[in-house]
């Protein structure tokens, strides 16, 4: 090869990085569209109003449960021993 040669392949290649690099440089700074934010004040507000509805629901639940100290846990053991004596007088006969 001779040098004039060796020149224009060193050029071409030479040429070719520097566009690589530009190319990269414009792509790397493009403008880019920036992604909405949410208001913290709603995202709050709708907190809130998820809260006070699970409030809510938790009052209904609470209302069909028996309070403490109306419960009789006499007539749940007696309750729950029937219940076990059905089941396994049903086991013994065979039935599921």
């Amino acid at each position: 090869m001779t040098s004039d040669n060796v020149r224009r392949v060193l050029a071409g290649v030479g040429g070719a990085l520097g566009g690589l690099a530009a190319w990269r440089l414009l792509r790397r700074r493009a403008p880019r569209a920036p992604e909405p934010v949410a208001d913290p004040a709603d995202t709050l507000r709708a907190k809130l109003e998820e809260a006070r509805s699970v409030a809510d629901d938790r009052d209904d639940f609470e209302a069909g449960e028996t309070p403490i100290d109306e419960a009789d846990p006499e007539d749940r053991r007696r309750s729950l021993h029937d219940d076990a004596r059905a089941r396994i007088e049903g086991l013994r006969r065979g039935e599921r």
